[in-house]
């Protein structure tokens, strides 16, 4: 008797699993209509602009991924932004202020590694849109515990985009880094990543962002999941961590701290102003061919040290404040990427110089001083002091 009791208990639960089941691909079929009503198809997509899309962004309270927020928000005011943030210590929540009470946003504290947290997010909102940016994203970082990297930036990839799989997302977008590509030397000025160049990683953290961009395309071939990827150069502007260069030159140079250069200072940075790589996304989720890779870059090559000597001048700052520490290891010299292909198939440019971002930049880190001084404090603090203290 025990034992056909057991048997009816797990009768009534696999009845209940089925009936979960056929509920997620009742209302993925509904919303799957509700876009092919309006236009939206998985591999290129131009709706009506009374339907409203439904966007994850993973990695929203950071640096890129809050300021494509607010990008988003202002051009798409209709759109719903759900914001999946694990809020590690370069995200920020006080970033979103302007943003938390409007009624198409919502954040979700979650860690894109805990399937459960994403499954039943995705359960609840049925996104249209994943864009990924969540990230470690430090190379120093990764060369002191590789470990968080790969489970981050792959692990918690392969479970957004099971997810997305499962839910019938029809675009999946995996925000990647130029780094992927290795260096270029520094003596051949007319050498230039594209698509096509070879993965060649030098660190800890290249070689996790190239294993997810590698995983997202196989999920393109194997799966059908409508993906892209675009790898960017070295971003800029409002609301960066200030363990990246740019914004910690500003700070210290604020606080008459020391401006901790590596080496020399020649490593050469293609400098790409945040706004102008969140139109750049924008356009490759909304029209960007599925399976393809798309370069996105500023036209803004720069040595480290002359970025440092215009943030001094801007500042009205001495150059003796500039301290040549030892170099980092593996230090890749130079990052220069070819947006031919962008340019071509979506029309995209960069719009903002280097001479007028950086101006901009520094003036909103003089307007906003409460914000990153906030920052400046605890773990970071200690953190500031192991890498650059001993050097």
């Amino acid at each position: 008797m025990g034992n056909i009791w057991i048997r009816c208990i797990e009768c009534a639960e696999m009845r209940r699993i089925e009936k979960d089941r056929n509920a997620v691909r009742r209302k993925r079929q509904k919303r799957s209509v509700q876009r092919k009503r309006h236009g939206f198809t998985a591999c290129h997509f131009v709706w009506k602009k009374e339907f409203i899309v439904r966007i994850i962004v993973t990695g929203g309270a950071g640096f890129i991924g809050s300021n494509f927020i607010f990008y988003m928000l202002d051009r798409y005011p209709k759109d719903r932004i759900i914001c999946l943030d694990k809020l590690t210590y370069a995200g920020n929540l006080s970033t979103l202020d302007a943003v938390m009470n409007r009624p198409n946003f919502r954040f979700v504290k979650a860690d894109i590694c805990d399937r459960e947290a994403v499954y039943q997010l995705f359960e609840e909102e049925h996104p249209d849109i994943v864009v990924n940016f969540a990230a470690e994203s430090h190379v120093d970082r990764s060369i002191e515990d590789p470990g968080i990297f790969l489970q981050t930036n792959v692990i918690g990839t392969s479970v957004l985009m099971d997810a997305s799989r499962n839910y019938g997302v029809a675009r999946y977008h995996q925000v990647s880094t130029d780094e992927v590509y290795g260096d270029l030397p520094l003596d051949r000025p007319d050498l230039f990543f594209t698509e096509e160049t070879p993965i060649h990683t030098s660190s800890p953290y290249s070689s996790s962002k190239a294993s997810a961009d590698l995983l997202a395309l196989s999920y393109y071939r194997t799966y059908g999941l409508p993906v892209t990827i675009s790898r960017c150069s070295n971003n800029y502007g409002p609301y960066h961590f200030p363990e990246k260069l740019i914004p910690l030159m500003i700070a210290n140079a604020l606080n008459d701290r020391p401006l901790p250069v590596y080496g020399e200072g020649l490593n050469v940075r293609d400098w790409l102003y945040v706004t102008d790589h969140c139109r750049a996304i924008d356009l490759i989720i909304r029209r960007g061919r599925a399976g393809e890779v798309y370069n996105v870059g500023g036209h803004n090559e720069m040595r480290n040290i002359d970025i440092v000597k215009i943030i001094c001048r801007e500042l009205g700052k001495p150059e003796s404040l500039i301290t040549y520490v030892a170099d980092r290891k593996g230090h890749d010299m130079r990052y220069a990427i070819d947006p031919t292909k962008i340019h071509e198939e979506l029309g995209w440019l960069p719009e903002t110089r280097f001479e007028d971002g950086i101006k901009k930049t520094i003036r909103w880190y003089l307007d906003n001083r409460k914000w990153w001084e906030d920052i400046i404090s605890g773990e970071y603090q200690n953190y500031y002091e192991k890498m650059y203290g001993n050097r």
